[in-house]
């Protein structure tokens, strides 16, 4: 293993690849070690606050809306900067991992917008992170596609270190790699182009997260010269408390951002970590669990609400079906595609993302029949709307022990994804759907809640989970099944809830693949 010493005391911990050098420059990592260096701290202070929160709500305190900016949601008079060049229409977002293929795809498939996906969609193997950031390169130099969709980048989450990278002797944050490396090749680049330098911000839990990334986007505008405010960025509200900050996270980006979007799987996956020890909050099925439950709805209509309030782009939840080579198939997954993105584009939603180029067509003719040429509906302002806590924590309401299939169909996903995840691949798909890691998040949490509070039997999971590894083994011969069996014992099974399967994951498995050259 190598270790090659740059200025700002970052140093790489990795082999080369082909035309890594082209990423890796002494100024790009300079660069980054400037953004470590300013904001490493706190990020580490921010997530330590994560840890205090998720203690004080598992012991009884209550989530609502923060009293102490109820004055900034009662200011009429703020709203957040006007839609940056490529971002005003978004009817269509497609979204997937910056592979040269899926950029290819993405790029030339019609629609608005390509999300290139660090977070969920991506195993992050080194030569995945360093490609991704090539890729993207190449795209905005025009060597993919002559007319391409606008790009946004999404970094990985604040709890993910990059482990290739160190800095003054530990991991550097992997939001501030994937961020900083795009961000100082492409920014100049895409301004020069007529866009700018616009992301897709994951797993954020309250303003004080958001703030973190306004502060960082003043910085590198700052150091590179690059006009404030020319940055972009959409939040995913994929966490129970940012639902209850959506407004303050706005007010927090608002010279910087570009709305919100809704993410479905990860939502979930933030309830059962928040209150998987609650009764109240047992969750049947995944597919049971739909957008017309009463607190998804309480949930999406105040996402629309809040976001037109303040001059913001709301963007609807991903459709993750794969169209089918089976005529009877393709249909009904077409059904449900049309009948899931009417409800988006008639609640106000300005747009909504697809994870299959074959989906985009659809999606914009859905989106075409309430916007006419109207590049979005942030004028309809959704006043009808009042979403109270109570509605957002409503998950009583809907109910039913797991199914049999249920259970199957989690504990498949979970190996399936996991095995493919570790083998550098991050989006593949599986029984019709486009999985991710936040599906595999979900399917994993859910085993985990079903077992605490005894709806599934421990022995039924154990005859499941062996089950499902023999028929993985004949799928994938060189599966690696006792590495993805205790993934699946230490994340699915054990007695305290891991919050992510990835970190760990990454540390065991693909950090050490990487070392040793695999």
């Amino acid at each position: 293993m190598s270790a090659t010493a740059l200025t700002h005391h970052l140093r790489v911990l990795a082999a080369s690849g082909h035309r890594h050098d082209e990423i890796l420059t002494p100024a790009a990592l300079d660069f980054v070690g400037r953004l470590v260096g300013a904001f490493g701290e706190r990020r580490v202070e921010l997530l330590k606050e994560r840890r205090r929160q998720a203690l004080r709500l598992a012991s009884g305190a209550p989530l609502d809306f923060p009293m102490v900016t109820s004055a900034v949601r009662a200011d009429p008079g703020w709203r957040v900067a006007p839609a940056a060049p490529g971002l005003a229409d978004r009817r269509v977002e497609i979204t997937g991992p910056p592979d040269r293929r899926t950029a290819v795809n993405a790029l030339n498939s019609g629609a608005c917008v390509w999300v290139a996906d660090f977070e969920d969609a991506t195993a992050p193997t080194w030569h995945n992170v360093i490609d991704g950031q090539l890729n993207l390169l190449d795209a905005i130099e025009r060597r993919e596609s002559d007319r391409p969709a606008t790009i946004v980048v999404r970094p990985r989450g604040w709890h993910l270190d990059e482990e290739h990278l160190e800095f003054d002797g530990r991991p550097v944050p992997a939001a501030l790699v994937d961020f900083g490396l795009y961000f100082f090749h492409c920014a100049r680049r895409q301004v020069d182009a007529g866009h700018g330098p616009y992301f897709s911000l994951p797993k954020l839990e309250n303003r004080y997260e958001a703030r973190l990334w306004n502060d960082i986007f003043v910085f590198a505008q700052e150091l590179l010269g690059i006009p404030r405010g020319t940055v972009r960025a959409t939040v995913l509200i994929e966490t129970i408390t940012a639902a209850f900050e959506m407004e303050e996270i706005l007010y927090e980006l608002r010279e910087h951002s570009s709305g919100l979007s809704a993410g479905r799987w990860d939502y979930l996956f933030s309830l059962i970590k928040t209150f998987g020890h609650r009764t109240d909050f047992l969750l049947p099925d995944r597919a049971q669990v739909t957008v017309t439950a009463p607190f998804m709805r309480a949930y999406s209509e105040l996402l629309v609400r809040t976001c037109h309030k303040r001059g913001a782009h709301a963007v609807g939840g991903v459709t993750a079906q794969v169209p089918s080579g089976d005529s009877a198939a393709h249909e009904a997954a077409v059904a449900k595609v049309r009948l899931d993105k009417e409800r988006e584009a008639e609640d106000g939603f300005d747009g909504s993302w697809v994870a299959h180029p074959g989906l985009v067509d659809l999606c914009r003719e859905v989106f075409d029949d309430v916007l006419g040429n109207r590049p979005h509906q942030i004028d309809r302002r959704r006043d009808d709307v009042e979403v109270t806590a109570a509605e957002l924590l409503s998950v009583r309401r809907i109910g039913g022990p797991p199914s049999a299939e249920g259970v199957r169909a989690n504990v498949a996903v979970a190996l399936r994804y996991f095995a493919a995840w570790l083998r550098g691949q991050g989006a593949v798909a599986l029984y019709g759907l486009m999985v991710d890691a936040a599906t595999a998040e979900i399917a994993r949490v859910q085993i985990w809640q079903w077992l605490r509070h005894r709806v599934v039997e421990r022995e039924a999971v154990v005859g499941l989970l062996e089950d499902e590894l023999v028929s993985l083994g004949a799928e994938y011969p060189s599966a690696p099944l006792d590495e993805i069996r205790a993934l699946f014992e230490r994340t699915a099974m054990a007695g305290e809830l891991p919050l992510f399967f990835t970190p760990d994951a990454y540390t065991r498995h693909l950090v050490r693949r990487a070392e040793e050259g695999a």
